[in-house]
């Protein structure tokens, strides 16, 4: 017998988590969230972090009925949606609304941008004791796949909070930077230095390999209490052949060669910095990446609101501001990955760590505001066309259906197969849960 689509298997298996205390509709929850890990289908995540918090009055929640000074400059659009509507600078998102999930009641209690990311990346608060893992580097960490690629790749930059916290530095993201003078996004180092050819570097590799050797030897003998002086922790070792395994293998360099697509694809995406990082992320996604860290910068719009988030620069005749660079870029995402059938095994998130206050202030801006605000969400087993929650008519808190940056972590390990009660060892060999306090968004998962 099944029960809301649970195997007896997986009724048998919630037994064992300990139910006093809760309440009924927190067990079916729980069931809910236990089916969506034995049944995800996200393979991959990309996550475009709008680094500096995103106004949600000007992207996805728009207050169209509400007085100036609230409403802001922009109207709004209809979407594929019946009855949803976002930002008239958004048209192109709007046209694939139907394939998406808005949650519109993101709350948190932290407005200030570094401990509030650490908590929309991570899913716990900031603690003086332990600095807490990145969505990215717990998938790094719990991935065993053979990979030619690193598991867990971000570009252009990445917060520290998007790091690996206590996990350890091996786990941190693979970085593709942005190079200042061009402006192409391309990691750093996948070519071989002058002088330098593949014999000579599996001279290098062989000679440090022999030195392994002789360390483990050493140990073995027991003639070396501790490691000798100089010689490679095994998290150095893991990533100096991690280091050799990219430079070595073509196919890993012609990975990150976005110049490589069809001028076609190139144009749909944007070649400015997001859409070049988006269409990477695609390739990546290709090649089976598990993890895909994307930032776009420069979101904390205190002033110019206009400006910055539409014009781009004074006197535009086209918007080339921060929204209709992520319009473009994500809608092309989203049509690209649908067409090569990779939405569905690919989740794509779009946050930033708050939203923005409800009236404008008196420098045309907008200032930090965690009570409420959006998250857009695609593909990997969200359901699609949906709209979870609601902000109240002003856009300053929580109408209906308020969800934490805990209860997104808790759903989006569970949308990548990861339950939230998987344990990770501290350096100390204290056991962290991946989320201990979250409650999974069952409403948003198809």
């Amino acid at each position: 017998m099944a029960i809301s689509g649970l195997s007896r298997r997986s009724f048998i298996r919630l037994g064992t988590i300990p139910m006093l205390g809760l309440g009924l509709q927190q067990v079916f929850q729980q069931r809910i969230a236990s089916a969506a890990i034995e049944k995800s289908k996200a393979k991959s995540c990309i996550l475009i972090w709008l680094d500096g918090g995103p106004s949600h009055l000007e992207t996805f929640d728009p207050k169209p009925e509400a007085p100036a000074e609230i409403r802001g400059p922009f109207r709004s659009v209809s979407t594929k949606v019946d009855g949803l509507s976002i930002s008239e600078v958004m048209p192109k998102t709007a046209a694939i609304a139907d394939r998406c999930c808005i949650i519109r009641s993101m709350t948190s209690p932290l407005g200030e941008h570094n401990i509030a990311n650490h908590y929309l990346l991570t899913g716990y608060q900031p603690s003086p004791s332990l600095t807490y893992p990145s969505f990215g580097s717990v998938v790094s960490h719990l991935n065993h796949s053979s990979a030619e690629l690193p598991s867990y790749i971000a570009l252009h930059e990445y917060r520290p909070t998007a790091g690996a916290g206590f996990l350890g530095s091996q786990f941190e993201p693979f970085l593709v930077p942005r190079d200042p003078r061009s402006g192409k996004i391309s990691p750093r180092d996948l070519t071989f230095y002058p002088g330098l050819d593949e014999t000579r570097l599996n001279r290098r590799r062989s000679f440090v390999q022999q030195l392994e050797n002789l360390e483990n030897r050493l140990q073995q003998s027991n003639l070396s209490a501790q490691a000798p002086e100089g010689s490679l922790r095994s998290e150095d070792k893991s990533l100096l052949h991690q280091a050799y395994e990219i430079i070595l293998n073509p196919a890993t360099r012609n990975a990150f060669q976005w110049e490589s697509e069809p001028e076609s694809i190139r144009s749909l995406y944007g070649e400015h910095t997001l859409g070049q990082c988006c269409l990477l992320a695609r390739r990546l996604v290709e090649r089976n990446v598990p993890f895909i860290n994307i930032q776009n910068n420069d979101w904390d719009t205190h002033s110019d609101l206009v400006l910055r988030l539409k014009q781009g620069y004074a006197g535009a005749k086209e918007g080339v501001g921060l929204i209709p660079n992520l319009d473009k870029a994500l809608a092309a995402l989203i049509s690209d990955l649908s067409q090569r059938g990779l939405l569905e095994q690919t989740l794509v998130i779009v946050m930033g760590e708050f939203g923005r206050t409800p009236k404008i202030n008196t420098t045309g801006g907008r200032d930090h505001w965690p009570r409420v605000f959006s998250i857009f969400m695609a593909g990997g087993g969200t359901k699609a066309g949906y709209v979870h929650g609601a902000s109240d008519r002003t856009g300053e808190s929580p109408r209906e259906g308020a969800v934490t940056p805990a209860d997104l972590a808790c759903t989006i390990y569970s949308l990548l197969g990861i339950s939230p009660e998987t344990r990770l060892m501290t350096p100390d060999g204290r056991p962290i849960s991946v989320n201990a306090t979250g409650r999974c968004i069952t409403e948003i998962i198809a």
